[in-house]
C-alpha cells in the first residue's frame, strides 16, 4: 500500500482491512520429532532416503507417483496417496547423500497447514542413529494452531515409530 493510498483510506479503514483474515499472515509454527535407532545411520537413511519410497517404511502412505521428476533429484514431483485415499503433493528441494538429509515442500493436500517445507536428517548418535525431522508450516485460515501442529506431529511420530519398530 503506498502512503496516498493509506491517507486517503484513513488509519482506521488500513486497521480493519488489515485485521481481517484475509490479510492476516499467520504465524509460522514447527514441528520437530526425532527417534534414536540402534542400527547405524548407513541403515537408517538406506530405508528412508528415497523420496519416491515411503510407503516402504511410512505407516500411513499407500503409494507413491512420479508426475515429475526422477528419483532423488531437486525438481522431483510426488503424489503421496494415503491408505485412506487422500492425496499429499510435494515437490523435493534438496537431497544430500552426504549429509543424510533432503528438504521438500507441500504443494497440495488436504492438511490443515499452509507454507509447509520440512526437513528429514539422520545423524550419528552414541549407540546407533537418531532421525530427526523437522518442519515450518502456517496453519491454514480456520485451523487453530495447536490442532496443525498436533496433526504434523502424529504425522511424524507413526513414520518414526514404524522406523524404531522395523529397524533392528
Amino acid at each position: 500500500m503506498t502512503a496516498a493510498f493509506v491517507r486517503s483510506l484513513g488509519l482506521g479503514v488500513v486497521m480493519a482491512v488489515l485485521a481481517t483474515p484475509a490479510f492476516s499472515a499467520g504465524k509460522t509454527l514447527s514441528v520437530t520429532e526425532k527417534t534414536d535407532l540402534s542400527v547405524p545411520p548407513a541403515k537408517a537413511w538406506a530405508t528412508i532416503k528415497n523420496f519416491d519410497g515411503w510407503q516402504s517404511w511410512h505407516p500411513a502412505i499407500a503409494s507413491t507417483d512420479i508426475p515429475k521428476g526422477k528419483g532423488n533429484a531437486k525438481g522431483t514431483v510426488r503424489v503421496l496417496t494415503t491408505k485412506d485415499g487422500a492425496k499429499i503433493t510435494e515437490e523435493l528441494l534438496a537431497h544430500s547423500e552426504k549429509s543424510m538429509s533432503y528438504k521438500y515442500r507441500i504443494t497440495e493436500s488436504p492438511l490443515p497447514v499452509t507454507s509447509y517445507v520440512s526437513t528429514i536428517v539422520v545423524r550419528k548418535s552414541k549407540d546407533g542413529s537418531t532421525v530427526v525431522w523437522s518442519s515450518n508450516f502456517k496453519a491454514k485460515e480456520g485451523t487453530p494452531d495447536d490442532e496443525a501442529k498436533k496433526v504434523i506431529s502424529g504425522i511424524y511420530t507413526a513414520g518414526l515409530d514404524n522406523l524404531r519398530k522395523t529397524l533392528k
